[in-house]
């Protein structure tokens, strides 16, 4: 009874020999602090992780769209269709190919 009423009145850091004691609670009292920081710190890696995540695929959403656009485009038929307006249609004659002998 008495050992815990002596840890009650905090007796134990205002002894003479309460130095090592209170080394000892500055010691942990460091190492709580550097622990909770680096809880907090893995917490703000981890939602930045997450954030980066939601944009990666945004942007990969984005470009699957794109590429399906570019896709559409570069039908014959499509480019056909737009260069008709222009004036432009496809030959006539097909070309003609050349060949080089070498002697």
């Amino acid at each position: 009874m008495k050992k815990l009423l002596s840890i009650l009145n905090i007796e134990f850091l205002i002894r003479d020999d309460a130095f090592k004691n209170w080394r000892m609670i500055l010691f942990l009292s460091v190492l709580a602090l550097i622990m909770i920081a680096s809880g907090h710190s893995a917490d703000h890696k981890i939602f930045k992780i997450a954030a980066l995540n939601s944009e990666m695929k945004t942007l990969k959403s984005d470009f699957i769209e794109l590429k399906k656009q570019l896709l559409l485009l570069r039908k014959e038929t499509n480019i056909t269709r737009v260069l008709s307006d222009k004036g432009v249609g496809p030959a006539k004659i097909p070309p003609i190919k050349i060949v080089i002998v070498n002697e």
